[in-house]
């Protein structure tokens, strides 16, 4: 996992809800712009600073890309600390809001189109593959919310049709419905869930992770397929997706792994299903 910590002056970008307020961890930050705003402790990403992204539409990795939201161009001017796509600072500067159809501008990749990497036709919004659609992420038709891959739908991420609110699996709703986690009900919207630390955190988890196995380590089996360790003293082994799950959960902090851990209802033999990942080791 990429982990950086720099002393600079940093320009970036950071999402805000309609009130400018954030909520890491589940502690809400009230927020004004313009503004400075500084915070004592270590940093650690997910954790504690304030967070921003170095690229707009990064932003959107972890808010849905809804016009209600506030998007501001920020600058960090103290510590910064870098893990992927994501940056938190002991310092920050809020220059500006930033108007909607100037992001828009900002993260457009499509051509005479006002959204982004749209492949259908007359589409205002983004990466849509169906028609007509003024949100993103559609594969349905006529669709003005968005992630949709049903018809008509004026919410966003539903799998019906009809539905004027978001994350819906069936139809015609107008509200979000909460969402089963470790096979249980909760009060979590998929939103929240969306929206949360802990899903950023099991993103951040590593692929195609490599791993030089000596030669009097192998078993039988690692031996017999991998005849030319007698020259070389050993192989590299590519690890299966629950090794590498095991490497990221070894590398969090106490703080990162009860992150995980307070997710509601969580279940730590239902997790290892899910995941491989053991988390008392």
């Amino acid at each position: 996992m990429e982990n950086k910590t720099v002393q600079n002056v940093v320009h970036g970008f950071k999402v805000f809800r309609p009130d400018w307020t954030c909520s890491p961890n589940g502690n809400t930050k009230q927020y004004t712009c313009p503004g400075k705003f500084e915070e004592e402790g270590e940093l650690d990403v997910c954790g504690h600073g304030m967070h921003f992204c170095q690229t707009a539409a990064d932003c959107f990795n972890y808010y849905s890309f809804n016009s209600e939201n506030k998007v501001a161009e920020v600058i960090a001017y103290g510590e910064v600390r870098t893990e992927g796509d994501k940056s938190c600072t002991d310092k920050l500067e809020i220059v500006r809001e930033i108007p909607w159809d100037e992001v828009l501008r900002i993260v457009n990749l499509g051509k005479n189109c006002t959204g982004r990497c749209n492949t259908g036709d007359w589409n205002t919004g983004d990466c849509n593959t169906g028609d007509c659609n003024t949100g993103d992420w559609n594969t349905g038709n006529r669709n003005t919310g968005n992630r949709n891959t049903g018809n008509r739908n004026t919410g966003d991420w539903n799998t019906g049709d009809w539905n004027k609110s978001s994350f819906n699996t069936g139809c015609f709703n107008t509200v979000e419905q909460k969402i089963m986690l470790f096979n249980k009900p909760s009060d979590m919207t998929y939103r929240d869930w969306y929206e949360s630390d802990a899903r950023w955190l099991l993103n951040q988890i590593p692929k195609d992770v490599v791993e030089w196995i000596y030669s009097e380590d192998m078993t039988d089996e690692e031996k017999a397929e991998h005849l030319t360790h007698e020259t070389t003293g050993g192989y590299l082994k590519v690890l299966d997706e629950s090794e590498c799950g095991q490497l990221w959960w070894g590398s969090l902090s106490d703080r990162q792994k009860n992150i995980i851990k307070a997710i509601p209802n969580f279940d730590a033999e239902i997790f290892f299903q899910c995941t491989g990942i053991r988390v008392d080791e």
